[in-house]
């Protein structure tokens, strides 16, 4: 888009990073953002089988058609005692005799008789989606108390884990000793129970920020590729280094470009810096992530965010709006936190909008540009062009139509066409349009 104004060198084009698509065998396995559900936002870390399945056949019923498929079972799911979003400090963990979490039985009684997610996973690929679970790095404490063997291995939990590697907010596990020659049995074992029980998305936590932890990332790149299963890794918390960006992309599907996201303006004003700093990174197989998409009815059993417990999300109308075009724009992956129970009309149509989904397939130029009002956005490929404005102040944005791109056409937000010449548009505070070109 050389030659358009507002779009010159200045800004950031997602072309600059030289990544290729799909270049690496796991990338083919998200060949587009990943798309789905996550148990987090609603839940926090005590989500039950049942209510699992309840979001799961609405997914597959009402989102699966626009693409979302996946449905991930987030933190805790081995604590029988888990109530809410706030862990219990060293907690008993349901572990098997190799020292592997397990699901506990009294909130997924599926895994009953030491079958683990298989069950559940199978339900959920019959419903036509993927079976995604939370995992934190590292080996079980407990494991480690034991002195359990590792499956497989000649070596015990004790020998392999590093005790002065834990984690900052919860105290289930303990790092492994990347040095040890026993790490890799450690993931190995971990990731082939995982693929036995059909596991088709893994994320991985405390692993990416505030210490990129990258020995232990390639320990489960090459755990994963081992099963010989396709699992989509995701490494979380974020902000991720930029500086770790290639080493991301050469071994993860997805990563977080932000801390735990929730239903605040400053967090999305400042997520939207993060996804253009971020744009040169995203192509085929792995993508920048911002985090799960708190709509809806969340917080049902999750304190976190500031949000004091259950509430419809606390983002105006206009705030979605923008943020649902930056996400697809910026090419992060959806994943939706409210409890599809509770799910209204005017939420479903704004997070299964064809028009605007379609972005995340189109592969093309994309280009950002940042201003005092907000961040302008062009994506121009064999498909076609858009034009983004998404307005980050606290006033009306009026836009006149830049000079060198094709007419606007189509607002895809409103899903109607516009008026044939027009060269002005209004964007409103906290809000964004979206435009198809001709």
């Amino acid at each position: 888009m050389a030659g358009v104004p507002g779009f010159a060198a200045s800004g950031v084009s997602a072309t600059t990073a030289g990544t290729a698509e799909a270049d690496l065998p796991f990338h083919a396995w998200a060949p587009t953002p990943p798309m789905g559900w996550n148990s987090w936002d609603a839940f926090g870390a005590s989500v039950t089988e049942a209510e699992y399945l309840d979001n799961a056949r609405i997914l597959a019923e009402r989102f699966l058609p626009c693409g979302y498929d996946v449905a991930t079972v987030d933190i805790q799911w081995y604590e029988a005692g888990a109530a809410s979003s706030w862990y219990r400090p060293f907690a008993p963990l349901a572990l098997d005799a190799w020292g592997r979490p397990q699901p506990a039985t009294n909130r997924f009684p599926s895994a009953a008789q030491g079958r683990g997610f298989a069950p559940l996973a199978a339900q959920v690929h019959r419903l036509g989606l993927r079976f995604g679970v939370h995992l934190m790095r590292g080996i079980p404490r407990q494991a480690v108390g034991l002195e359990l063997p590792i499956a497989g291995s000649r070596w015990r939990c004790h020998e392999v884990a590093d005790p002065h590697s834990t984690c900052a907010w919860n105290t289930d596990m303990c790092g492994v000793n990347a040095d040890h020659p026993g790490a890799f049995d450690w993931y190995r074992a971990w990731f082939a129970q995982l693929a036995e029980w059909g596991v088709d998305f893994v994320k991985v936590d405390d692993i990416a920020a505030p210490d990129y932890r990258a020995r232990e990332v390639e320990l489960i790149r090459r755990a994963i590729d081992a099963t010989g299963r396709p699992m989509v890794l995701s490494l979380s918390p974020g902000p991720a280094a930029l500086e770790h960006g290639t080493h991301l992309q050469a071994h993860a599907n997805q990563w977080r470009v932000c801390d735990d996201f929730w239903d605040t303006w400053p967090q999305l004003r400042d997520n939207l810096a993060n996804l253009v700093k971020w744009a040169p990174y995203a192509g085929a197989g792995g993508w920048p992530d911002a985090d799960m998409l708190p709509v809806g009815r969340i917080g049902l059993r999750n304190f976190d965010g500031g949000g004091h417990g259950e509430r419809d999300t606390r983002f105006t109308r206009d705030e979605q709006v923008l943020m649902l075009t930056a996400w697809t724009c910026a090419r992060s992956p959806l994943i939706l936190g409210t409890d599809l129970r509770r799910l209204d009309d005017w939420t479903l149509r704004l997070l299964t909008n064809p028009e605007v989904l379609a972005l995340l397939r189109v592969r093309g130029n994309r280009e950002w540009h940042s201003t005092a009002q907000g961040h302008r956005f062009i994506c121009s490929g064999s498909q076609g062009t858009w034009a983004a404005w998404l307005n980050t102040s606290d006033a009306p944005w009026r836009i006149r139509w830049p000079d060198g791109l094709p007419d606007a056409r189509r607002d895809c937000w409103t899903r109607a066409d516009l008026i044939a010449g027009t060269r002005n548009l209004d964007v409103p505070p906290h809000g964004a349009r979206l435009v198809r070109c001709q």
